[in-house]
């Protein structure tokens, strides 16, 4: 059964919640893994978008195998509200599941399955909620946008976000749905992520004179990162609002070597940086590369000149800083039913939308601790609390 045939009448809250589990039980059987193609759900989604009456925007990537889609509710004008969401989801190579993490599962109050929580639940219930979008006369329009590559760049909506003002019409707040138990999230952290390769010079382990030992050299760039590490911790988080409270440094990935009795010519690591909102995204690249340069590097090339290091920025993702009174925030307090914000320490395509100058906050169904997860899940009154959050939003701009 495609999505739209998945659609059914009524605006009833048990009717409507039938109609989502519909759709996420079909996004769900899509294995759109950030490595792979996400090609297949988009036309999927198309066909209900078309079904529906619904123009959309088809963005595709630099090389074809994945798509961004934009698809507006109401008038074409600027001024709009905009339903952020990501379509890839992360691996499941190596997780114990109880069940096909690609057949929606429901059990008791719960449905599993990958991306239940992160977040095609968020993107199903934006789908099954047009036909009431449509229905509510929206004065302003509001937008779905569905990207991808979330879990790993979060570039999937930079295209789009190029468009606004130009071909497509420029929103007056982003509403990105990543799980946050329907709280609503005013900041989070910038996360950036590198590869180190330190290029050494083999030699035989008797006589290390002769070569440079690029394990040696990066162990102790890793033990530089984790004292650094140390200095953010100390320094914290002066607005006292972030789980950790401080900016951290995390290397997760070390390897190098051919033989135990021969000097490395090879070792890399992969490590990152979560940096509190308005912290400099390099600061910690910028503080090994000068540790580099002024202290592993001529201790590394002792012996051995044409040794080096080399720091590969593979993404940065920014920071999404409290912005208190935004067009952004005030709409989702009121229709989350609420009188503060909260932070969250994970990066978002939030960020994205703010550096554009568009007013930006993270409220969606789910909690964070499921994302990721094996047998990850959602609890039917998150997704309860979320079509309540959208009837809203209908009323607010209709």
């Amino acid at each position: 059964m495609s999505l739209s045939e998945s659609q059914t009448g009524g605006s009833r809250p048990d009717e409507r919640l039938a109609v989502t589990l519909a759709i996420l039980e079909r996004l769900i059987g899509f294995d759109t893994e950030s490595s792979k193609s996400n090609l297949a759900l988009v036309a999927d989604v198309e066909a209900y978008l078309a079904s529906l009456g619904v123009d959309y925007v088809k963005v595709p990537n630099i090389t074809g195998d994945k798509a961004a889609l934009f698809a507006t509710i109401g008038p074409k004008i600027d001024g709009g509200v905009v339903l952020s969401g990501h379509t890839d989801v992360v691996p499941v190579e190596g997780q114990s599941w109880t069940s096909d993490p690609f057949a929606l599962r429901r059990a008791g109050d719960r449905v599993y399955g990958r991306g239940t929580c992160d977040m095609k639940g968020f993107d199903a219930i934006c789908l099954a909620m047009i036909p009431e979008f449509q229905k509510a006369n929206l004065a302003r329009p509001i937008h779905i946008l569905l990207s991808y590559d979330e879990e790993i760049t979060c570039q999937g909506p930079l295209d789009t976000i190029a468009r606004f003002g130009h071909d497509l019409p420029r929103p007056a707040a982003v509403l990105v749905g990543e799980p946050t138990m329907m709280q609503v999230a005013d900041a989070h952290k910038s996360v950036a992520t590198y590869h180190t390769i330190v290029h050494g010079h083999e030699a035989h382990s008797a006589k290390p004179y002769l070569g440079a030992n690029a394990v040696a050299t990066a162990c102790d760039l890793v033990a530089e990162l984790y004292r650094f590490g140390d200095e953010l911790m100390a320094a914290g988080d002066p607005s006292g609002r972030f789980d950790p409270p401080y900016s951290s440094v995390h290397v997760g990935i070390i390897h190098g070597g051919t033989a135990r009795n021969i000097l490395a010519k090879r070792c890399a690591f992969h490590w990152e940086f979560r940096g509190l909102p308005n912290v400099p995204q390099d600061l910690a690249r910028a503080h090994l590369q000068a540790y580099a340069d002024a202290i592993a590097t001529p201790k590394l090339t002792r012996h051995a000149d044409k040794a080096w290091i080399e720091i590969i920025t593979e993404t940065e993702v920014p920071g999404l800083a409290a912005d208190a009174g935004s067009s952004a925030e005030t709409l989702a307090l009121k229709l989350a039913q609420l009188n503060r914000t909260i932070t969250v320490s994970f990066a978002s395509e939030a960020g994205q939308f703010q550096q554009a100058e568009i007013p930006s906050i993270v409220c969606g169904p789910g909690s964070i601790d499921q994302a990721h997860q094996p047998d990850e899940y959602i609890e039917i009154a998150q997704i309860e609390a979320a079509i309540g959050f959208m009837r809203r939003l209908a009323a607010e701009l209709g």
